[in-house]
Formats: structure tokens, C-alpha cells, sequence
């Protein structure tokens, strides 16, 4: 079985049922939103790339990408501060997300 679960390989390519499998992923902490969390976990898991192809497939299934953590962070807040998280952020951007100007506050 292929997934959310499979460590990450560097090179490896992604399949869009295992890209599609990272929508179904709950957060262990029922508090959390579900829409950051399956966002957060695509990003940690995912090269730019398959990252891009998860925010369509997100997207497509009317999820949220301005979903907000604890602190009030979108995942574009979150991945904005990341030194190598260009390419995540202009996919972001590029499908909608936008960055909560109150967020950390």
C-alpha cells in the first residue's frame, strides 16, 4: 500500500492515488483543523511537485486552503517562513491561498 504512511523516498514518483491519499488524513488532535492538517502533512511529505498536484486534487474536493492552526497560521503563513518553501508557497498562491495578516498575533 501506497500513501501517507510509505516514508518519503527522494525521486520517487508519486501516483495520484497516493498523492489523493493525503486528503483522507485526520489529525490525531480533533481540535486541529483538518483542512491545515491534510496541507501540512502534503507539504512535509511531498517534493514541490506532487505538493502542486495535491492542491489541485484539494482544491477540486472543496477544501479550504486558508484553513487556519491554533495560532491563527494559514499553511502559506507556515511555509512562507520556510527558507526552501518557494516553490510550495507560489503553488499556494497560484491556486488562491492567501496569508492571514493577523496570524502569530
Amino acid at each position: 500500500m501506497s500513501g501517507p504512511d510509505k516514508p518519503k523516498v527522494i525521486g520517487e514518483e508519486w501516483s495520484d492515488e497516493r498523492v489523493k491519499s493525503f486528503l483522507a488524513i485526520e489529525p490525531y488532535d480533533k481540535a486541529e483543523n483538518p483542512d491545515f492538517n491534510a496541507l501540512l502533512k502534503a507539504y512535509q511529505a511531498m517534493r514541490a511537485g506532487d505538493f502542486e498536484r495535491f492542491i489541485g486534487f484539494f482544491v477540486d474536493a472543496g477544501r479550504d486552503l486558508n484553513a487556519v492552526n491554533g495560532d491563527g497560521e494559514t499553511i502559506l503563513d507556515l511555509i512562507s517562513e520556510h527558507r526552501k518553501g518557494a516553490d510550495y508557497a507560489r503553488a499556494l498562491e497560484n491556486a488562491g491561498a492567501r496569508r492571514n495578516a493577523g496570524a502569530g498575533n
